[in-house]
């Protein structure tokens, strides 16, 4: 299972999310109407319930993700990992110290070493699905646990409604957030190339 992007368009997404880095957490929350820190939280007691002793966050962004994964299993030692370093940069404000800026599909971390890998709204941004995957699995336990977290269009009456709001509401409103509309622009149509259902 491949994506659609290039490398130049990997390039394009990195420099997508450096532009966006400083009002990032801001424009999730917002957009997401607050959902995003449940679902986060959600994740973070699903990690700490297994009592990982290291845990990779890939695509671990400005650290969301991980820093609630530490707060819900301290004794864990958590990584983040992102190819976007201006948003590992804001992780640091969130108390996390070990950051490596990396590309999920060339993880410079030996094989079987995580117990837990986490992945929140990243695969989608990924060149190729397939290869990041084998990655995770690389660098996972035997019987480790990945954990992906991401959109998906929903079935069903609402799916008109949301295809409104992902293709017109959402990227007028982070643009005027972010100042950088394209950016949601591209969330939208990322949303809708990546698989979901039977297809993932």
């Amino acid at each position: 299972m491949t994506s659609a992007y290039t490398a130049q368009d990997a390039r394009s997404i990195q420099r997508m999310f450096s532009r966006i880095a400083a009002r990032y957490d801001l424009a999730n929350t917002l957009l997401s109407g607050g959902m995003d820190h449940f679902w986060r939280q959600h994740v973070a007691r699903q990690v700490a319930a297994r009592r990982p002793r290291r845990v990779l966050d890939l695509a671990s962004g400005s650290g969301a993700l991980a820093s609630a994964i530490q707060r819900a299993a301290p004794a864990a030692e958590v990584i983040g990992a992102d190819f976007c370093a201006p948003l590992l940069l804001r992780s640091r404000r969130r108390g996390l110290s070990r950051l490596v800026v990396a590309d999920a599909l060339a993880l410079p971390f030996a094989d079987t070493v995580f117990d837990v890998v986490t992945v929140a709204f990243g695969l989608r941004n990924m060149a190729s699905y397939h290869r990041a995957l084998s990655e995770m699995r690389r660098v996972l336990v035997p019987g480790g646990h990945l954990v992906i977290l991401d959109f998906s269009l929903p079935t069903g009456p609402w799916l008109p409604f949301y295809r409104i709001y992902l293709h017109h509401v959402l990227p007028r409103c982070a643009g005027w957030l972010t100042g950088v509309a394209d950016a949601y622009e591209y969330l939208g149509q990322s949303i809708e190339r990546f698989p979901h259902g039977d297809r993932m």
